[in-house]
């Protein structure tokens, strides 16, 4: 579950950016977000507000200056990868939401080459967001059915 200061704010983030779609919204007493669930591809994000004293990791980096010098590094500290079946127009989407400043350019992996992996962002909360095609699901079965076909 992803915590955010401002549940319902990022329900709506995460539609306009991504394109998931609401599945669940569920205020608490407080009329904070208790529960909030989204639909990215053939997964689900759930989300809260936990407390209303809840620190997002981007709240946190500004007023800790330990929080701040240790998500200087290069690396994902606090982040969510998801499959899409198509990155490009995911990453597009993306970028149109943060008005042209994604955070990462688009890379190949060197171990998989046709996968597309991409960076997208920190979201309003501060974190990070990727998102890489499905690999395809290779079948021992498939491939030899497959390969005796061919000959």
């Amino acid at each position: 579950m992803l915590a955010y200061e401002d549940g319902f704010a990022a329900l709506d983030w995460l539609s306009n950016a991504f394109g998931f779609r609401e599945r669940t919204r569920m205020a608490g007493p407080d009329g904070q977000l208790a529960h909030g669930e989204m639909e990215a591809g053939d997964g689900i994000v759930m989300l809260a507000t936990p407390t209303p004293q809840y620190q997002s990791p981007r709240s946190h980096r500004a007023s800790c200056e330990r929080a701040r010098r240790w998500s200087e590094v290069p690396w994902v500290i606090d982040g969510v990868l998801v499959y899409v079946a198509d990155v490009d127009a995911h990453y597009t989407r993306a970028k149109r939401a943060w008005r042209g400043r994604p955070s990462f350019p688009s890379r190949k992996t060197a171990s998989r080459p046709d996968a597309t992996a991409r960076k997208i962002s920190k979201d309003t909360a501060g974190c990070s967001w990727r998102a890489r095609r499905p690999a395809p699901v290779r079948h021992p079965h498939t491939e030899a059915r497959c390969s005796a076909v061919r000959s």
